[in-house]
C-alpha cells in the first residue's frame, strides 16, 4: 500500500532583507509606545524626544517594507488573499505612524493622550503586520497534512 502525501504548492517565504526591515520596524514601534508611557507617568521631556525619533525609525523600515509588499503583490499573480490583507495592514501600520509621527513634532505637553493612543494603534497593527508578514502565502493548508 502506497500512501500519497500532496503538499500543495511550497509556501513562498519573504525575501530575508525584506524580513530584516519588517522585524526592525515594531521593536522602533514598541520603543516608542513605551517611551510615550514612560512621559504620560513622568512628564520628563526627553521621553517625548525619545519616542519621536523612534517612531521616525519605525516609519523608515515600515515604509520600504510597505513598498516591497505593494511589488510582491503584483509578483503573486491570483494568490493575493494574505498578500493584500498584509499589505493593508503595512499601509495602516504606516498611515497611523505618520499621523503619530505628526503628533509627536508638537510640544512635548500638547502630545498627551494622542500621542500614547496613537502610538498603542501602531504597535498593534505592526505587530499584526508582522505576524502576517511571517506567516507562509498561498497555503490553503499546512505543509505535511494528507488529503
Amino acid at each position: 500500500m502506497v500512501a500519497i502525501v500532496d503538499h500543495g504548492r511550497p509556501a513562498r517565504a519573504i525575501h530575508p532583507l525584506h524580513a530584516v526591515l519588517l522585524a526592525a520596524s515594531l521593536p522602533l514601534f514598541l520603543g516608542g509606545l513605551l517611551c510615550d508611557i514612560a512621559y504620560s507617568r513622568s512628564f520628563e521631556i526627553q521621553w517625548s524626544n525619545f519616542a519621536a525619533w523612534l517612531i521616525a525609525g519605525g516609519m523608515v523600515f515600515a515604509g520600504v517594507s510597505l513598498l516591497w509588499a505593494f511589488i510582491d503583490l503584483f509578483r503573486a499573480g491570483r494568490r493575493r488573499g494574505r498578500g493584500l490583507v498584509y499589505f493593508v495592514l503595512l499601509l495602516v501600520t504606516v498611515v497611523l505612524g505618520l499621523v503619530n509621527a505628526f503628533v509627536h513634532a508638537r510640544d512635548a505637553w500638547g502630545i498627551m493622550p494622542e500621542g500614547l493612543i496613537l502610538s498603542a494603534a501602531v504597535a498593534v497593527t505592526a505587530l499584526l503586520a508582522t505576524w502576517f508578514g511571517f506567516s507562509s502565502f498561498g497555503m490553503s493548508r499546512r505543509m505535511g497534512e494528507t488529503r
